[in-house]
C-alpha cells in the first residue's frame, strides 16, 4: 500500500505592518500610497494669476497693434497691418532691430565662450577654486543699472580706461569709447557679458561635475589628451546646459534695455537702440503706442522664433 504524501503548508511571510499606527499594509493601502496625487484644482490660483498678469495684456496687446489706440481713451479703430508697415518704414525701428540681432549674437556667443572657459577654469583641483568662483560670480548680484552706470564712468574719455592706457603708453589706443557709434553697441556688448559670465558660469560648473569621473579616466587610459577628452567627452555631455545656456542668453539679449539706457540711452543717434529702448521711448516719451504696440509685438516673434530655431538645431546637434 503506498501512501501520498501530503502537502506541506508554505508559511506566508508576515503582513508588512504600517510603522506609525502598527495596523497591517494592505494591498489597497499600498496602492493608495504609490503615488501622491495632487487635485488639478490646487494650480487654479497660480493658473489665474499668470493668465490675469500675463496672458491676458499678452493677447489685448497683440490685439491693441492691429488698432490706433492711443494708450489712453478707450477709443480704438480697426487699421489692419497698417502699424507693421509704420515699423518697417521707420529707420529708427529699423536700426533697433538691427542692433538688438547684433547685440544679441555678440553676447551669446562670446558670454558662452567665456562662461565655458571659466567652468573649466574653476572645476580643477585648484587650491583657490572656491574663492575664484565667488570673484566670477559676483557681478551677477549687481544691479544691471548700477553695472551700466559703473561701466560708463570706467569708459569714459577721461575715466579709468584710458587712464590706464595712457600710463602704459598707449595714449593712441585712448577712446570716447561710448561717444563713437562704431565702438558703443561692442563696449555694451562688452560690459553685459562681464557682467552675466558668471552666471554661464555657474550652469556649465554644475554640467561638468555631473560627469561621472569614471568616463574621463577611461578617455585617459585609452590615450585621449586633453583636447580629444574635451571633444569627445566633455562637449557632448554638456549638451543639456549648453541648450539652456545659449537660450537663456538669446532671451535676455533679444530684450535688452537697462544696461543700454544706464550707458549710452541708444546713443549716439541710433548707434545703441535696442528694440526695448525703441518701445519705450515710442511710448511715454513720443505717445506713439499703436507704434509702440507692433514693435512689442514684432520683438515677442523674433524671440519665439529664434529661441525655437536654436533649440530644434540644438536638439538635433545632440541626437
Amino acid at each position: 500500500m503506498t501512501t501520498t504524501p501530503r502537502a506541506t503548508a508554505v508559511p506566508r511571510p508576515p503582513a508588512p505592518r504600517d510603522a506609525d499606527a502598527g495596523q497591517p499594509v494592505t494591498p489597497r493601502r499600498q496602492k493608495r500610497r504609490s503615488g501622491i496625487h495632487t487635485p488639478f484644482w490646487f494650480l487654479l490660483p497660480a493658473v489665474a494669476v499668470y493668465a490675469f498678469v500675463i496672458v491676458w495684456p499678452s493677447l489685448r496687446g497683440g490685439v491693441y497693434a492691429f488698432t490706433d489706440w492711443n494708450g489712453i481713451t478707450p477709443d480704438w479703430h480697426w487699421v489692419g497691418l497698417d502699424n507693421f508697415s509704420d515699423v518697417l518704414a521707420d529707420r529708427g525701428a529699423r536700426a533697433a532691430l538691427l542692433n538688438t540681432v547684433v547685440l544679441a549674437a555678440l553676447v551669446t556667443v562670446f558670454q558662452n565662450v567665456l562662461g565655458l572657459l571659466l567652468a573649466l577654469g574653476v572645476n580643477t583641483m585648484v587650491k583657490s577654486r572656491y574663492v575664484l568662483r565667488v570673484v566670477f560670480f559676483a557681478p551677477v548680484v549687481l544691479t544691471p543699472l548700477v553695472a551700466g552706470y559703473v561701466w560708463s564712468y570706467l569708459l569714459s574719455p577721461e575715466g579709468t580706461v584710458n587712464a590706464v592706457l595712457r600710463g602704459i603708453g598707449l595714449s593712441s589706443l585712448a577712446h570716447d569709447w561710448l561717444g563713437d557709434p562704431g565702438t558703443a553697441l561692442y563696449a555694451i556688448a562688452a560690459e553685459i557679458i562681464w557682467q552675466s559670465a558668471g552666471y554661464s558660469m555657474v550652469i556649465y560648473l554644475a554640467g561638468l561635475q555631473a560627469i561621472p569621473s569614471e568616463i574621463l579616466e577611461a578617455a585617459t587610459i585609452d590615450g585621449a589628451g586633453v583636447w580629444r577628452r574635451f571633444r569627445s567627452v566633455v562637449l557632448p555631455l554638456l549638451n543639456g546646459a549648453v541648450v539652456i545656456n545659449v537660450m537663456l542668453c538669446l532671451i535676455g539679449s533679444l530684450k535688452q534695455f537697462d544696461q543700454v539706457l544706464a550707458m549710452t540711452d541708444g546713443g549716439p543717434g541710433t548707434a545703441t537702440e535696442t528694440i526695448s529702448t525703441t518701445i519705450y521711448k515710442n511710448a511715454f516719451a513720443l505717445g506713439e503706442f499703436p507704434l509702440s504696440i507692433a514693435l512689442s509685438v514684432v520683438m515677442t516673434v523674433l524671440i519665439a522664433c529664434l529661441a525655437a530655431i536654436q533649440y530644434r538645431l540644438t536638439l538635433r546637434k545632440a541626437s
